[in-house]
């Protein structure tokens, strides 16, 4: 299986955006999930996991005005980003951990064993 990321774009700072991940080839139901984050010349940032059983873990920097959700398309998982700043120009990527028996324990990127390629959010001032 895979997954692919989409509905990055460029927005006005204030704006919103919904990102989906599809995962295709398994059902992600099973397996804990996370967004996560890169800006160039930054590391990696961690965001929001969900686990089989819908359960959330947020990052504590990022509540507040992100929400992961699962998608109304079969096998989607989407992360709707409020009140966008410059600062969260970055690649967004969705992960998943590598067996439908490891738990959630929050976006660490060293848990998760699958990533996306990834799409480009772009906030203008």
């Amino acid at each position: 299986g895979r997954l692919v990321e989409s509905g990055g774009g460029s927005v006005q700072a204030g704006g919103s955006l919904r990102l989906s991940c599809a995962a295709i080839g398994y059902n992600y139901d099973d397996y804990c999930m996370a967004w996560f984050r890169q800006a160039p010349g930054k590391e990696r940032e961690g965001i929001a996991s969900m686990d089989s059983d819908g359960s959330t873990i947020y990052a504590d920097s990022m509540k507040g005005r992100f929400t992961i959700s699962r998608g109304n398309a079969q096998y989607t998982l989407n992360l709707l980003m409020r009140s966008l700043k410059p600062e969260d120009t970055a690649m967004y990527y969705c992960a998943r951990r590598a067996n439908s028996w490891d738990r959630c324990r929050g976006p660490d990127s060293l848990d998760f064993d699958y990533w996306g390629q990834g799409t480009q959010v772009t906030v203008s001032s």
